[in-house]
């Protein structure tokens, strides 16, 4: 092991429940940190960044693989790392330094020393003032402040954050990044390496020296990028901006659907992948915007133009990949013949289109057989459900919610929000019509 490693993830696998209903959080994940790195763990929510910062904090254990910390397995919670968390877990009937100072009455620190340590990081994190107020009293990026000086207060070498700007408000959550880069190059803790999760590119981009990125189902390390960008970082730059769509392009250009197994006959979907969480008319105002630029658009302004954080723009994307529509290509997507074609049709012939496209997708084309394989060509709902549960577990519901708006848009099958089921029209084999409404996710 290097002489400047903290922390190495060694074959770390992450599962839940067992048999058809078993869930791999995480597959085969390997990583290091290093002293003096702030690393980043970037990707999509449900790729397990936080489940995996867990089991590096030891508040989790892993299914398979082990963590080493300076060379030794850990085992248990991990005494030199600390955790701050997105929501701020304060007390609410502690003021600021009690909440501060509880990590280190937890430890037996004497009461003396552990009141001038509080006192001295509630300055340091900029609350001076502030030690006998409440949480009630303070600010969202003020609170965020004291879950720092607490996290601080037992000077962890390994300090984790996990989304810890996401529930503060644009200006606020700015206003912390950069008085946390502060702390961090002043060397103002005593911190030796931090460990941040995110889901905001740009925020990876600012102030990571290196970014760890991660896929979903399973969650798994698809890319390390090092950051040899200067401090302090100008998100105009064009260099900024270019390392931004390489880390994009690394996201994004994982999207590719992998290879189904197809149903071998109607109830019986096999293992299908999942339908991601995109409308058709997010989709289609998105091949529009494609098309606006010529067929090609970078990815980076495109969020940025559509105020768009990768977990909005992410199935959008890979929707327009599944269905052929477009593809990533250097940070950039760029519209397929087909998405041309799709960009420029009526609605009607997008509907054909779309039809046509979706009916090659697992589930889709399992509904729609199941439909035309019942008498009165109406199966309901919680059949559906049911049977998605083996392949889906908890997330059944929102694949047959999904695969309910795709399939109504391009007009292969109805739904009967009353009755709760699915349906043909009377020729058995597609709806010519629309039919009641239903919320589409």
């Amino acid at each position: 092991m290097p002489n400047n490693s903290i922390l190495q993830v060694i074959g770390v696998t992450k599962t839940y429940g067992r048999g058809t209903q078993r869930f791999v959080a995480l597959q085969d994940v390997n990583m290091e940190i290093r002293e003096g790195e702030f690393v980043c763990l970037l990707g999509p929510s449900g790729c397990g960044k936080s489940t995996l910062l867990r089991i590096i904090t030891g508040l989790g254990q892993a299914s398979e693989g082990k963590v080493l910390y300076r060379g030794q397995e850990l085992r248990g919670v991990n005494p030199y790392a600390t955790i701050v968390f997105q929501t701020f877990a304060l007390y609410p009937w502690l003021t600021v330094q009690q909440n501060v100072e509880l990590a280190l009455k937890a430890r037996g620190v004497p009461e003396r020393e552990r009141k001038l340590r509080a006192l001295k990081l509630i300055d340091m994190v900029g609350l001076d003032g502030f030690e006998g107020a409440y949480p009630r009293e303070l600010s969202g990026g003020m609170r965020q402040k004291v879950g720092f000086a607490r996290a601080l207060a037992v000077e962890p070498e390994l300090l984790c954050l996990d989304e810890p700007f996401s529930a503060l408000d644009v200006l606020s959550a700015e206003a912390l990044r950069g008085e946390l880069l502060e702390l961090w190059q002043n060397k103002s803790m005593p911190t030796k390496a931090i460990l941040m999760v995110t889901h905001n590119i740009e925020e990876a981009v600012y102030l990571a020296d290196r970014i760890i990125v991660m896929d979903k189902e399973p969650g798994r390390v698809v890319a390390e990028v090092a950051v040899h960008l200067r401090h302090p970082r100008h998100r105009k730059d064009v260099v900024f901006q270019g390392m931004v769509d390489r880390i994009y392009a690394a996201v994004a250009g994982k999207t590719e659907p992998p290879t189904v197994a197809l149903g071998t006959a109607p109830g019986q979907p096999g293992q299908t992948m999942p339908l991601p969480p995109a409308s058709m008319e997010a989709l289609a105002g998105f091949v529009e915007r494609i098309a606006e630029e010529g067929g090609r658009h970078d990815l980076y302004r495109m969020a940025d133009d559509l105020a768009f954080e990768l977990d909005d723009l992410l199935p959008v994307v890979e929707t327009a990949e599944i269905l052929g529509f477009a593809h990533v290509a250097a940070g950039d997507i760029v519209l397929t013949p087909l998405g041309q074609t799709f960009a420029d049709a009526s609605i009607l012939a997008r509907k054909e289109i779309v039809a046509a496209r979706a009916l090659r997708l697992p589930t889709i084309r399992w509904i729609l057989e199941c439909l035309q394989a019942d008498d009165d060509h109406r199966v309901e709902e919680d059949f559906f459900r049911d049977v998605l549960a083996s392949d889906f577990g908890d997330y059944a519901s929102e694949q047959l919610e999904i695969a309910i708006g795709w399939g109504r848009y391009a007009e292969l099958f109805a739904f009967d929000d009353t009755t709760g089921e699915l349906y043909l029209e009377a020729n058995g084999n597609r709806v010519t019509n629309n039919s009641a409404p239903r919320s589409q996710g």
